[in-house]
């Protein structure tokens, strides 16, 4: 791969080379990685004025078809040397790994098992519309009508195009877009800074596959680029914190991927067994190097919790800076140091507040922020806290951080708020219906399943199939 590699804009397929580039570097040497066109919002404007072109090279394939590359197009991104850039190189899977891990700070075992997410999304993608469409047969996207189970039935696109702002923490939310060019509407890119490898990937593997090219668009840009984006797509999807996602917290057209502020309740019928749980909270907390919004930020129980925070701090401990290469590795690093020292900043200004105890500063090595081969990590953090109220009681961070409090069951649902995922250890009828009818639940696991666990058939955060498309009421009559 060259040396000088250029990763240029995608209009519509087309490759365009700005004369606005910023350089992505090395984290530690500084070496130059790439040189990246940026997109200003004149461009983003232009192009999408004209998005009917790319609508129409969608609507043209049957989403069989459409299924069909997305399976091939697995095989491609997990295999395959892909292009990369506008000079003619390519990326082996290899390369992927190493570019991602690079930039990212995922390791490369992490990496690889993002990789394998996003495969299965790519091959799981029949499973995926029929549980985002609840089993709707889908020829009738195709022709716009039919019946089934004797009902006539018709749905129509309520978007042109779908525009998705990407962060850099984890490459595994680009499946949530994915399922958009199988649904037949052209996506709109705006990838994170450090992380442009994952959706460029994405993007080349669909088009080695058969995809039309016309159905992307991929724009390195800036906040008002992204802004631009936001406005100028019929439906999109932010990722960012509370400050990045507030403005747009009440537009109805774009779907709001912010801190999950996810939880692991244990019901007073397991409680006294916490023991045989520990491997799922420990998973739920850690599980991707702690960067998802399914991670577990809060362990909530109703007796215990001193005993439960005690052995969860242990097991979290042991977890460390390794090599990138090691495949045992759990931690990432933080491509930005400024984010590694806020975060760390904000924690021990935290515990100046009475009422929380870190407990795993009793059993790791060395400081919470520390140095590893150059690169810089925050090790596992398990608080408890004495109240919801305290600032760390109910804090998302980047790395395996969480929570532990103690709250009787009775008062668990109106006093934890809102949840990206619930996992409820419990077998309590009335505890698991009163989950069950709960508006403040977005996904719910019930047992012993992580917060990190996964089932492609079910929505996250958002039903993509109903956001992008609606059902008109329709009846025939005789001419």
């Amino acid at each position: 791969m060259a040396a000088n590699l250029h990763i240029p804009i995608l209009r519509g397929g087309k490759v365009y080379e700005s004369l606005d580039t910023v350089e992505l570097a090395h984290p530690t040497t500084g070496e130059s990685l790439a040189r990246i066109s940026q997109a200003n919002p004149g461009i983003i404007r232009k192009d999408l004025s004209r998005i009917e072109a790319s609508c129409e090279a969608l609507q043209k394939l049957t989403i069989q078809h459409l299924l069909d590359i997305c399976a091939q197009a697995g095989e491609l991104f997990m295999t395959a040397a892909l292009p990369i850039g506008d000079g003619g190189d390519t990326q082996s899977p290899e390369q992927f790994v190493e570019q991602l891990s690079t930039t990212s700070g995922l390791p490369h075992a992490l990496c690889r098992r993002n990789m394998a997410k996003i495969h299965q999304v790519f091959t799981q993608m029949p499973g995926i519309l029929r549980g985002l469409t609840r089993g709707l047969d889908l020829s009738i996207l195709d022709e716009g009508v039919g019946r089934q189970s004797g009902m006539l039935m018709s749905y129509y696109p309520s978007a042109r195009s779908i525009g998705v702002v990407l962060p850099s923490n984890s490459p595994g939310v680009n499946s949530l877009w994915m399922p958009a060019i199988a649904l037949k509407v052209p996506v709109v890119l705006k990838p994170g800074r450090e992380e442009p490898w994952t959706p460029s990937r994405i993007i080349q593997a669909f088009i080695a596959a058969g995809c039309p090219p016309e159905a992307f668009f991929f724009y390195p840009t800036d906040h008002e680029g992204a802004a631009t984006i936001l406005k100028s797509c019929d439906r999109a999807l932010l990722f960012g914190d509370e400050r990045t996602t507030a403005p747009y917290a009440n537009n109805p057209a774009i779907q709001i991927h912010g801190p999950g502020w996810s939880k692991v309740l244990i019901g007073e019928d397991k409680i006294d067994h916490w023991r045989d749980y520990i491997d799922v909270m420990v998973d739920s907390i850690a599980a991707n190097g702690g960067r998802s919004c399914i991670n577990a930020s809060a362990i909530v129980v109703p007796r215990h919790a001193d005993e439960i925070a005690d052995a969860l701090a242990q097991r979290l401990a042991v977890i460390q800076p390794t090599s990138t290469s090691d495949e045992g590795a759990r931690l990432s690093a933080f491509a930005n140091p400024a984010f590694a020292e806020y975060i760390d900043g904000a924690i021990t200004e935290g515990l100046q507040t009475t009422g929380a105890d870190e407990v795993t500063a009793q059993y790791r090595t060395g400081d919470r922020k520390v140095t590893h081969q150059g690169r810089i990590y925050l090790q596992p953090t398990l608080i408890r806290c004495r109240s919801l109220d305290h600032p760390l009681a109910n804090r998302e961070f980047l790395f395996p951080y969480a929570s532990v409090l103690q709250i009787p069951q009775v008062d668990m649902l109106d006093k934890i708020g809102s949840s990206l995922v619930v996992t409820a250890i419990t077998e309590d009828e009335a505890f698991i219906k009163q989950l069950v009818r709960s508006p403040l639940i977005d996904r719910l696991n019930i047992g012993a399943l992580p917060t990190s666990h996964v089932e492609w058939d079910q929505p996250h955060e958002g039903n993509l199939f109903e956001f992008l498309y609606k059902r008109r009421a329709i009846q025939r009559g005789t001419a």
